[in-house]
Order: C-alpha cells, then sequence, then structure tokens
C-alpha cells in the first residue's frame, strides 16, 4: 500500500509539472484594444529601432556645442642624427662628435579655434534634425497604434464572422437531429433527411478554414505585437462604435490641417533652408582661425631642458575669405541655387499634401455619416430578419415548409448580421483614420 501511495503522489507531481511546462510553453493572454496598443508601444520591434534613431539624434542635439570647442594637439619627438660633423673653438683642437651629440629633442602643444557664421546655422540644423526626428518617432508610434487598433477589429471582426458561421453550423445540426425525428415519425421523406445531411456536412470545411485562418491571424497579430510566437491571445472587447456628430468645415477649422504628414514635410522645409542659409554665409563671409603653439627644441641632451631648450612656437590670427564662392558660377552659389530649387519643389509638396489632406478629411466624414446611416438602417432589418427565420424554423419542424425555406431565411439573417458588423467595422476604422489624420482623439 505504501507503494502504490508513494507511486500514487509521483504520477501526480508528474502530471503538475507537465501541466506547468505547458502552461509555460504556451501562454495565453487576454487583451483588450487599450492593452494591445500599450504591449506593442512597449515591445515593438519597429518602434524599438525608431527610439535608437532618435537616441541618436538627441545625442547629436545636446552636444551640438562641441563645434566650437578648440582643437588640441600634442606631441613629442626625439631625433638621432646619423652624422654629427666635428667642430673646434679658436685656438683648441678639433673634438669629436659625442653619442649625446647626435640626439634633439622636440616638444609640440598647439591649440586652434576656427569660426565662421555658418558654424551657427549648423548648430542650428542639428536642433532642427532632433525635431525632425521627434516628428518621426511621434508619427511611428501613431501609425503603429493606428495599425495595431484597426487589427485588433479586424480580428473582432473575424471573430464575429466565425461565430455567425458556427451557428449557422449548429443550426443546420440541428436541423438535421428534427430532420431525422420528422422521418421515424413519417412527416418527412428520406430525401429530405438526406438534404439536411449534406448541407450540414458541406458547412463543415469551411468552418474549419475559418477557425484555422482566424489561429493564424492572431499569431502574425502577436508577432506585430512584440509576443513570443507561441503565445494565445484571447481578444477582449466587441465591435460598438462610439457615433459623434461633425462638420468637416468646423473640423479643419478648428484642427487644422496638422497630420504628422505635413509636420514631417514642414520640418523638412525649415531645414533645407538653414542649409541654404550655411551655403550663403560660407560665400559671403570670412572665417576666423586662431592658433597657438609651444614648441620646445633641446639640442644638447645632457643639459637641463628646462634651461637649455628653445622655444618655435608661435600665435597666429587669420582672417579667410573665399571669394571664388561669391561668383554666380562657382560651386557654392550653383549648390545654393539647386536648394533654392529643391525648395520650392518642397513647397510645392507641402501645398498638395495640405490640399489632400482636407479632402481626405472631407471624404472620411462623409464615409462616417454614410456608414452610421447604414448602421441605423442594418439593426431593423435584422429584427426583420430574424422574425422571418424564427417563422421559417418553426413552420419546418411542423413539416409546413421546406428545407430551402429556412436555408433561404438563415442566410438573409446571417447577411443582416455581418452587413452590420462590416458597417460597424468601417465606421471605427474610419474614425480612427479621421483622429490619425487631425492628430486628435474624437471619440474623447
Amino acid at each position: 500500500m505504501v507503494f502504490y501511495s508513494k507511486l500514487k503522489h509521483i504520477v501526480c507531481a508528474a502530471v503538475l509539472v507537465t501541466s506547468v511546462a505547458v502552461a509555460q510553453e504556451a501562454p495565453t493572454v487576454s487583451l483588450t484594444v487599450d492593452e494591445a496598443v500599450a504591449y506593442a508601444d512597449a515591445n515593438s520591434r519597429t518602434l524599438k529601432s525608431s527610439a535608437l534613431d532618435l537616441e541618436i539624434k538627441k545625442r547629436a542635439a545636446d552636444l551640438s556645442w562641441n563645434q566650437f570647442l578648440p582643437s588640441v594637439n600634442m606631441s613629442a619627438t626625439v631625433n638621432r642624427s646619423n652624422k654629427v660633423s666635428s667642430f673646434s673653438l679658436p685656438g683648441m683642437p678639433d673634438v669629436e662628435p659625442t653619442e649625446a651629440d647626435h640626439w634633439t629633442a622636440v616638444g609640440s602643444v598647439s591649440i586652434g579655434w576656427n569660426f565662421s557664421f555658418a558654424l551657427v546655422d549648423g548648430l542650428r540644423i542639428i536642433k532642427k534634425n532632433y525635431e525632425a526626428g521627434l516628428i518621426s518617432w511621434d508619427q511611428a508610434r501613431r501609425e503603429n497604434e493606428l495599425q495595431i487598433r484597426k487589427l485588433f477589429y479586424g480580428l473582432l471582426l473575424q471573430q464575429e464572422t466565425l461565430a455567425i458561421q458556427q451557428q449557422t453550423l449548429e443550426n443546420a445540426r440541428l436541423r438535421v437531429t428534427q430532420a431525422e425525428i420528422n422521418y421515424r415519425n413519417g412527416l418527412i421523406p428520406e430525401l429530405s433527411l438526406l438534404q439536411a445531411q449534406v448541407a450540414y456536412e458541406n458547412q463543415r470545411p469551411s468552418v474549419l478554414k475559418m477557425e484555422q485562418s482566424l489561429k493564424q491571424q492572431l499569431a502574425l497579430f502577436g508577432f506585430m505585437l512584440g509576443m513570443p510566437s507561441d503565445t494565445q491571445i484571447i481578444l477582449t472587447g466587441e465591435i460598438e462604435p462610439v457615433f459623434i456628430d461633425m462638420n468637416a468645415d468646423e473640423l479643419i477649422q478648428q484642427y487644422g490641417l496638422n497630420t504628422p504628414d505635413i509636420a514631417a514635410l514642414e520640418k523638412n522645409l525649415e531645414i533645407m533652408e538653414l542649409n541654404l542659409s550655411v551655403q550663403n554665409l560660407q560665400a559671403f563671409t570670412p572665417a576666423l582661425s586662431l592658433s597657438w603653439g609651444f614648441q620646445p627644441l633641446v639640442s644638447d641632451i645632457d643639459s637641463n631642458w628646462l634651461d637649455t631648450y628653445s622655444d618655435g612656437g608661435a600665435f597666429s590670427a587669420t582672417l579667410a575669405w573665399n571669394l571664388t564662392n561669391m561668383l554666380p558660377f562657382s560651386s557654392n552659389r550653383q549648390q545654393a541655387k539647386d536648394t533654392k530649387v529643391n525648395i520650392e519643389k518642397l513647397q510645392v509638396s507641402l501645398d498638395t499634401l495640405r490640399e489632400s489632406t482636407e479632402l481626405d478629411i472631407r471624404t472620411q466624414v462623409d464615409t462616417l455619416t454614410q456608414s452610421r446611416a447604414s448602421i441605423e438602417a442594418a439593426a431593423g432589418s435584422i429584427a426583420l430578419a430574424q422574425k422571418s427565420y424564427d417563422m421559417t424554423l418553426a413552420a419546418y419542424r411542423n413539416g409546413t415548409t421546406e428545407l430551402l425555406d429556412v436555408r433561404d431565411a438563415e442566410d438573409q439573417l446571417n447577411q443582416a448580421k455581418l452587413g452590420l458588423l462590416n458597417e460597424k467595422y468601417t465606421y471605427l476604422t474610419s474614425l480612427l483614420d479621421l483622429e490619425y489624420m487631425l492628430n486628435v482623439s474624437l471619440s474623447d
């Protein structure tokens, strides 16, 4: 008995360990749409890459003042001459050079500092690049949020569609059961029973395919969120939009054209104008260069270096001006002309983007208005289709109508339900697109 008791405990422990291992291998996560967005913000690989790009630009902006640091260089050289000539003093015999006479030591400390007015605008360009990086980061984050929310509601739509098909399959199975009862009672011929069975079997493969497709889409969704590939995701929520009364002219006037795309283009235009300013300053203003050098030279290695060195250093101030850059056909002036043309092109692109964005806003508002009307109309259609299906099903159970009539009534009911779901999804996604364009949450 003791043996069997121990064996029982061992088996239970093994089952428990296996269950824990399976749970660890395939964790289950329940997510709302806001939780999915928050998880993607923290774990999305795309956002991590954008964050690293922003970090580089931030560091460059924080240390942009290092352009004005002086250049400091130090060097030390010991030199041995291969041949040194003998020398003599008046009235004295020639003196042969010693090994120390072959050696000299030279040190050097130099400090240089350059300044031009173009450096000031160059520093401003670095700051603008960081501001453009902030816009790009916000754009990437908001685009990721928009994509996640659309996918979340798309998966909810797929789930609801699958639920309708599963219910249809269950109804077909119940009709097979009812047909078997009616056939045994002699109310219907065998052909009607076979028709019910065939209809049920024909629906099963399509439902299985929809279940597999939903499973694959959930796995892809988890990958986009940055979750482990074996995570089982359960979506919590429903496709129930909040209707908002809106007017396109009022929205444009109140929020303006503040899309991330427009903001990024405006910042690029500012950077290009600063580049033109740098090119003009390089052509029409001089550059100042200051330098100071300390260069001690020791020719007598055996002496006290601090007392015998000679200094070859100097201080210099240079004002340089490249007059060639002022010529209208010079390389600098041609580059400036190209920059002006690119600024004009960018301005045209900006105006075009503003006009197209305004048109998109009006289109989205029209879509939302039409979708809302369709949703309100679909609610009544579902009620009528449900009543028709219930009456037809009751007649079929009483043997006063055909199976085909039941299937037609059910198809009409399913079309009404799917139509309402699709219109709700259209309203939600159109509202998300509009909020992205206006850079504001209208639903709040």
